[in-house]
């Protein structure tokens, strides 16, 4: 197993980067987003994952390993090939994808080229209990919340979806505090980003 590739960048192109190491040359399937981080030469490090299929042996490189978590969660999912989580992952960071999943927003996901609705929901569906208990995330927590932000599920929902941005549960919870209990999970989360600045 190839757990990363450390070399000279010698070739890129839209979803491809070339990456020399030893003198040999090792073309990485990728990422618009891993492409923009490493640019289009100098010395670059992908975190790798090798997909062997009886028709071909492909390799994947990421500019981080959160990029390269989540296209192995995507590519876990039936129906979703190594193609589809590019497309995915070169409109969407590792965190909006979460935010996506968490808040159950499939639509956004559609707007990737060749997913449809009943892909994304299945990303959705799957991936959604995966995605909060990677953040460490659980019904205890919720129930910790503060009485100010208890509105059901939208508020659990943007707790969940602001701890995977990186923010501390103390902190996504008093972001929320003083919300209105009727606010949709995408209104409790941008409130709660404007106080948190």
């Amino acid at each position: 197993m190839i757990y990363s590739l450390h070399g000279e960048l010698i070739h890129t192109e839209p979803n491809l980067a070339v990456v020399e190491c030893g003198g040999v040359g090792y073309a990485c399937r990728t990422t618009m987003n891993t492409l923009k981080k490493i640019g289009s030469s100098g010395e670059v490090r992908l975190f790798t994952q090798l997909n062997v299929r009886e028709d071909a042996v492909e390799l994947f490189g990421f500019a981080d390993t959160a990029e390269l978590s989540a296209f192995k969660q995507l590519i876990s999912i039936s129906g979703v090939g190594p193609k589809a989580a590019l497309s995915i992952l070169s409109d969407l960071t590792p965190s909006k994808l979460a935010l996506c999943i968490t808040t159950g927003d499939s639509k956004t996901l559609t707007r990737s080229p060749g997913i449809g609705a009943k892909i994304a929901q299945r990303i959705v569906m799957e991936l959604k209990d995966k995605v909060a208990k990677e953040q460490h995330i659980s019904a205890v927590d919720y129930a910790s919340a503060p009485a100010a932000v208890e509105s059901g599920n939208a508020a659990a929902e943007a707790i969940t979806a602001l701890c995977v941005l990186g923010f501390a549960l103390p902190q996504a919870q008093a972001a929320l505090v003083g919300a209105s209990p009727d606010s949709t999970v995408e209104e409790l989360i941008k409130y709660a980003l404007k106080r948190l600045g």
